[in-house]
């Protein structure tokens, strides 16, 4: 399961810096146009842009939640292994309740957007929508994996 998790992250640190570079296009597009008539006026580069700004976002949130730097506000005093991991797991409930959210809202987003398509581009609104549920599965599997890494080592009897 652990190689199936890293694959996934592997996978999400790709598609991110694939969004970051296909968003270059666009905006490089937009900003072109802006300031010299070599380059005609696109009207989908700005929904193209803010569709992939989204999905950069999300998967930003994603590899973050991974990487234990998202949701983490460091202002406790240096604690012990046991005393941070209990920390952790509060923490780690109520970024699960978040997820829930997301997941719950996120499918009833994509419903709605289920047979819609964008205004200028006419891409398909469910592919959008669809980051927020599976920003929130995302979530709540790599908060699983930090779970079960936090309660081995409070059930582990070697560190105080």
């Amino acid at each position: 399961m652990k190689t199936l998790i890293n694959f996934y992250y592997k996978l999400l640190n790709w598609l991110m810096v694939a969004t970051v570079a296909i968003l270059l296009v666009p905006v490089t597009l937009q900003v072109l146009s802006r300031f010299t008539e070599l380059v005609p006026s696109y009207i989908w580069t700005e929904e193209l842009s803010r569709f992939l700004f989204i999905w950069m976002v999300m998967l930003g949130a994603m590899i973050a939640v991974r990487e234990g730097t998202h949701f983490d506000v460091d202002v406790w005093p240096e604690l012990t292994a046991r005393a941070a991991a209990r920390l952790h797991i509060v923490s780690y409930l109520f970024m699960l309740l978040f997820a829930l959210v997301f997941v719950y809202w996120g499918i009833q987003f994509v419903r709605f957007g289920w047979s819609q398509q964008s205004e200028l581009a006419e891409l398909p609104m469910p592919f959008i929508f669809l980051a927020w549920p599976v920003a929130g599965l995302t979530w709540i599997l790599f908060l699983g994996e930090a779970f079960v890494a936090d309660i081995r080592l409070l059930s582990s009897k070697e560190i105080k």
